[in-house]
């Protein structure tokens, strides 16, 4: 869909309050319109610095529209790589977990990739909950803290455990974009001191809940990620750095020894 004329407006009202792919969000906007009326709104929320993806209701990642809510962590391109890892040696029936899911979109590009995976999700923030049982089958999405909100059945069934736990330090989340910082919750986002606290609970815990041969994988940032693979390593399992500069992605691997 190329703009017209009479989106000239749209695309400087965009620009001016500093989208700086003016163009593009353009376009989504007018595919996301019902009519003039719903794109003056959508336009007014967007230049007032609301997420494009909450202004028109979804995120597109790893080629799914995925669903999104007010105050969840709306997924970023570069996590593609923890999807395009995850999914290797995945057969129908293997289990699949999404700690940390935000929208579930990690669990739901898995199942995308892998029809027939047992795909299961949670998240302490129960809005994020929410959201992810519309891109999920909502039965296997729990709202609790890590592996305490699965079902105890799993221990020793899971194939791979994929985790984009918030790793931003405390002390930085008042540097971030404030598309993030204003409109994702806290929790999403904050790792604490270092950055780490939360993958730290997802790697500690992770043998305890993998098959043989299985795998944890966490989103890390290139700084951190010798921290990370240090923390898989303690805790007996054999880690690897997987980065991929596309998409400015860095994720840890972590093998079942």
């Amino acid at each position: 869909m190329s703009l017209d004329a009479s989106d000239t407006a749209l695309v400087a009202a965009l620009r001016a309050a500093g989208c700086v792919f003016a163009e593009d969000e353009a376009r989504v906007l007018r595919e996301a319109a019902d009519d003039d009326t719903d794109l003056a709104r959508m336009l007014a929320a967007r230049v007032a610095g609301a997420p494009l993806e909450l202004v028109v209701g979804h995120a597109d990642f790893a080629g799914l529209r995925i669903s999104v809510a007010p105050g969840v962590f709306v997924p970023r391109q570069r996590s593609a790589v923890l999807v395009r890892v995850a999914v290797e040696g995945l057969r129908p029936g293997d289990v699949a977990v999404d700690l940390c899911c935000g929208t579930g979109a990690l669990g739901a590009a898995l199942l995308d990739r892998v029809p027939g995976l047992e795909v299961y999700a949670a998240d302490v923030d129960p809005a994020a909950a929410a959201c992810a049982r519309a891109n999920l089958p909502p039965r296997r999405v729990f709202a609790g803290d890590l592996y305490d909100a699965l079902p105890g059945d799993l221990r020793g069934r899971v194939r791979v455990v994929v985790a984009n736990a918030p790793y931003v330090p405390t002390d930085e989340i008042a540097l971030m974009p404030p598309e993030a910082r204003d409109h994702e919750h806290r929790v999403a986002l904050d790792g604490g001191t270092d950055g780490l606290d939360v993958q730290r609970g997802v790697i500690a815990g992770a043998p305890g809940w993998l098959a043989p041969g299985g795998r944890v994988l966490v989103e890390t940032s290139r700084g951190q990620a010798d921290r990370t693979i240090a923390l898989m390593e303690a805790a007996g399992l054999d880690g690897a750095v997987v980065r991929d500069d596309d998409v400015d992605g860095t994720v840890a691997v972590g093998a079942l020894r």
